[in-house]
């Protein structure tokens, strides 16, 4: 089973490829960044599982949200359309959408660059969804979109 310090490595060795000195961890674990100025990306390690939590904050909907939204929202859930395998979530009270998605510890520290592949992907995604809700709450005037529609690198 992976440990607390194994991740610790990875991040090491993940923050050598990157040049990105903020993906460091907290005491909890917990590594919070905000890539291009664009998104917050999160990374948690969850030692019971040897998994690390991969989320990302994608957009803010507004309370009068249609039912469209959360249709394709769910649906995206259900049947992994346009989700790589992740999933949404909703905060509740701030109305974020959240994706997640799940890292297995032990493979992806068998090759770094293919996990910094992966975290651009994500952002990519990240950024196709936000696009997406845009089109789908056209009208709605106080939707809150966390990144603009732009190109989304991991490397500096």
């Amino acid at each position: 089973m992976k440990t607390r310090e194994d991740y610790d490595r990875f991040l090491e060795e993940v923050r050598k490829t990157t040049g990105i000195e903020a993906l460091t961890p907290e005491d909890s674990g917990l590594v919070s960044v905000r890539v291009q100025d664009e998104f917050n990306l999160n990374l948690q390690f969850i030692e019971a599982t040897g998994k690390i939590l991969c989320f990302v904050e994608v957009a803010e909907l507004p309370k009068d949200a249609g039912r469209d939204v959360y249709r394709e929202l769910l649906a995206a859930g259900l049947f992994g359309k346009e989700t790589a395998g992740g999933y949404f979530a909703l905060e509740p009270d701030t109305e974020i959408v959240i994706y997640n998605y799940f890292f297995d510890l032990e493979t992806v520290e068998l090759d770094v660059d293919e996990f910094v592949s992966s975290m651009e992907k994500i952002l990519q995604l990240c950024e196709f969804w936000t696009g997406r809700l845009k089109e789908l709450l056209v009208g709605v005037e106080d939707f809150g979109a966390i990144a603009p529609d732009t190109h989304i690198r991991f490397h500096p």
